[in-house]
């Protein structure tokens, strides 16, 4: 009964770490300060839905100067995954394509994407556009062109291929 007794009163602490690990961190603000981890460039610098990957509390997040370059980062397999918050550019809340928002930041997984319209991301490629609901995604598709996907939705071909989400007409060359 005592190694039981022990065995539990050490596991007992060490379950309450993993649960502070797996929680969600909140978004960070983006500042003048942000630079794009792919790219190496200011964010500001450059049109459209941004994202961020928020690390730790101590280690702060990257950032990306495209929606398309975040969803990237969850999909490759020797980026890091033990992260604690995926967010994407909630543009139905952006004042203008021009002016994303540096704090209208959704969860990644759970934001509407338009793939395959003409709008262009930062670096001037496909852009995956997200939003908060499918309505305000799908007044997007209607005026712009693409399809409306849930973050489930996305194909590694659509992100990490050449440059043309969801095979969208309107393909970066």
């Amino acid at each position: 009964m005592k190694p039981l007794l022990i065995a539990a009163l050490i596991a007992l602490p060490l379950m309450g770490c993993k649960t502070e690990e797996t929680a969600a961190l909140p978004p960070e603000t983006m500042t003048a300060e942000a630079i794009g981890r792919y790219c190496g460039m200011n964010l500001m610098e450059h049109e459209g839905p941004k994202g961020q990957v928020v690390l730790s509390r101590e280690m702060g997040a990257y950032w990306f100067s495209s929606a398309r370059d975040t969803i990237a980062f969850s999909m490759m397999p020797d980026e890091v995954k033990d992260y604690g918050g995926l967010y994407v550019s909630d543009m139905a809340r952006a004042e203008s394509w021009a002016e994303p928002g540096a704090d209208n930041w959704i969860d990644a997984k759970t934001a509407f994407y338009v793939t395959g319209s003409s709008a262009q991301g930062g670096m001037g490629g496909a852009e995956l556009v997200p939003f908060s609901t499918r309505e305000a995604a799908e007044a997007f598709a209607a005026e712009k062109g693409g399809i409306v996907q849930t973050f489930d939705e996305l194909t590694p071909d659509e992100v990490l291929g050449n440059g043309t989400a969801a095979g969208g007409e309107h393909a970066a060359n």
